[in-house]
């Protein structure tokens, strides 16, 4: 039987009375509060909307039945829900903040999608309507920064303008001959929404009335997504929180930097020119500490010919040294540097390539030992203990399997 859908020609209705024609079991549903049972309804007509076209489905109550979802099953519109119901009449209530934030959010993306197509030549070929955010996935060249703000800005003034947003029926024909936005091949006759002056597009979802009710649309950026670019937008009451909590961001940073929130992304870029200044600085200050502590190793074993491991373990140091510290050690011939830094448990083996020993097959004897991760090649391995006080036994252990 052919579900007669309410929210067709009336988006704004919240309660409405109709028939239990079924009610069979159903899959148990997945909820925040675990699986629940559930049960699948027909009814004779409804308000609760179904998910399709990229707009999430309705939600509310069935008497006293809690509805889980809405499924659009080709004429006939099935209602999950919590509990059995007998045949008969029935009273609906759809949850009205969750309807209206999406007439908001969809009646925004058909209103942009319109001006970024009229003004830039860039057609919408995809919708998604999500708790957070909406997007919308363009096709063609990347929209420019300027095109962004000036399809945001044309939307906008549309909605100012308070201009209504109709619902007309027709044929593919007769509404292509109005100026459809985006032809499509169903037949018989199809369901559009007018967006007076703007926009002219077939679809099945909830709209609001005039676009002032759209409130605001706030684009958020743009993504390559395969050879499309993705859209990130709010609109409505989703805009306004998004608005606030982006300026109350803006001004924490600011009061952080010592600036005001206009001038915060010129703080940003100068502090990140003085931080990448002081890391630079800090990298070669390491490379000249690693090259001073690898001669005074190196001299405490001069002018021995056979293979030498030398060890050191690295308590007050900052890790960091350990790379620098092991690469300046395996520079010169017949040298294995077994490296440890105790309070993090990091290891670093080293020698110079073509050497005899293989320091990966050494490191998996010690993990056999004193449990850890890590990995490299036969000449560079780095790794970090599980337990760093196994970081001193670690090195010794490695000393007797280099030893020649």
């Amino acid at each position: 039987m052919t579900t007669h859908r309410l929210y067709y020609d009336d988006s704004f209705l919240q309660n409405f009375n109709a028939r239990v024609l079924t009610c069979v079991p159903a899959e148990p549903f997945p909820t925040s509060a675990g699986v629940k049972p559930s049960w699948e309804v027909l009814l004779d007509q409804t308000a609760f909307y179904p998910t399709s076209g990229g707009q999430p489905n309705d939600l509310g109550k069935l008497g006293e039945a809690q509805v889980f979802d809405v499924r659009d099953s080709g004429d006939e519109i099935l209602h999950i829900v919590d509990r059995d119901l007998r045949a008969g009449s029935i009273d609906g209530c759809v949850d009205w903040p969750r309807r209206f934030d999406h007439m908001q959010q969809h009646t925004g993306q058909h209103l942009l999608s319109a001006m970024f197509q009229e003004r830039y030549g860039l057609p919408t070929v995809s919708f998604h309507l999500g708790t957070e955010l909406c997007t919308i996935d363009l096709r063609g060249r990347e929209p420019s920064q300027d095109a962004l703000q000036g399809a945001q800005r044309a939307a906008n003034a549309v909605i100012f303008q308070d201009r209504p947003v109709n619902v007309r029926y027709g044929t593919a024909d007769q509404l292509s001959e109005l100026g459809v936005r985006k032809e499509v091949e169903r037949q018989g006759i199809l369901r559009a929404i007018e967006i007076e002056a703007a926009d002219l597009q077939p679809c099945g979802g909830t709209h609001v009335k005039t676009t002032g009710q759209i409130g605001l649309i706030l684009i958020r950026r743009c993504t390559k997504i395969r050879q499309d670019w993705r859209v990130e937008f709010v609109c409505g009451a989703r805009a306004a929180r998004l608005a606030t909590s982006d300026f109350l961001l803006l001004r924490t940073i600011g009061e952080r930097l010592s600036c005001s929130p206009e001038e915060s992304p010129a703080a940003i870029e100068k502090a990140a020119a003085e931080n990448e200044s002081i890391s630079r600085n800090f990298r070669n200050t390491l490379q000249q500490l690693a090259e001073a502590r690898s001669a005074l190793m190196l001299a405490g074993t001069s002018g021995r010919e056979e293979v030498r491991h030398l060890s050191a373990i690295l308590r007050e140091e900052n890790p960091e040294l350990l790379l620098p510290l092991a690469t300046e050690l395996a520079k010169t011939e017949k040298v294995v540097a077994l490296l440890v830094h105790e309070p993090s448990g990091q290891i670093v083996f080293a020698q110079k390539a073509g050497a005899a020993t293989d320091l990966g097959a050494v490191l998996k004897q010690v993990f056999v030992s004193y449990p850890g991760k890590g990995g490299g090649t036969r000449d560079f391995v780095r790794g970090r203990l599980v337990d760093h006080s196994h970081s001193d036994a670690a090195v010794r252990m490695a000393q007797k399997l280099v030893d020649p």
